[in-house]
């Protein structure tokens, strides 16, 4: 039953649709002056996957502040997979199949194919999402482009299957948000304020493509002493 292979990369490419939500975020930094409402520096917010761990080990392995230009940048946005679970709630019969028909009607060899597919099943990724800073106005301005955009879910679309050309919408879900001030020591030290944000992405998980071709040629054996 399970000598087929085959590797849809969806769970790859879910993981890719989430960050991708988030590469657009900008922080600007204006003058301390009532008077004046100019940015003096902005910059865009790198997202990046990988443990929050591996990022402070390298904001703690230089923290000193007259060193910033060796340091790691901050704002900086940290995601990744916390667990993985199956969701019962969009079960679907898994004995129905879907037919898909390609958009030139032709496999590679030019002859009329359509390819049997049977329903996905739902499974749930559960995310963190992590937001450094060096200061509090920073993480509140890449928090506050983050939020309004969750109802508590946003949906995205990508292509599961590349063969059939299958498109589905992920609903990303936030959970929840967390926040870790982790000073400690004297003022020089650098200080590294963490927003914590929890999604659950859920995607589907599709098996094998069959390609069907149609019946061109029956092969009939009779008796007409019957």
């Amino acid at each position: 039953m399970l000598s087929q292979y085959y590797y849809h990369q969806i769970f790859r490419k879910s993981i890719i649709a989430f960050g991708t939500v988030f590469n657009n975020i900008i922080v600007k930094r204006k003058s301390s002056s009532r008077e004046e409402e100019e940015a003096l520096e902005s910059m865009k917010v790198p997202v990046m996957y990988g443990p929050i761990q591996k990022f402070l080990a390298m904001i703690a392995a230089e923290p000193t502040p007259e060193r910033q230009s060796v340091q790691i940048n901050l704002p900086r946005i940290s995601f990744e997979i916390k667990g993985l679970s199956y969701d019962g709630s969009r079960k679907a019969v898994p004995t129905q199949f879907s037919r898909t028909v390609p958009p030139e009607g032709k496999d590679g060899e030019g002859k009329p194919v359509q390819y049997m597919q049977y329903l996905p099943v739902p499974y749930n990724l559960d995310v963190e999402l992590s937001i450094l800073s060096k200061n509090q106005d920073d993480g509140l301005q890449v928090l506050e482009q983050i939020l309004p955009n969750f109802h508590p879910s946003l949906n995205v679309s990508i292509v599961v299957i590349d063969e059939t050309h299958e498109e589905r919408d992920v609903a990303i879900v936030l959970n929840g948000v967390g926040y870790t001030d982790d000073y400690e020591g004297d003022y020089s030290q650098r200080r590294t304020l963490i927003w914590t944000l929890n999604f659950t992405v859920k995607t589907y998980l599709f098996g094998p493509v069959s390609a069907q071709r149609d019946i061109r040629k029956i092969t009939l054996d009779y008796r007409s002493d019957i």
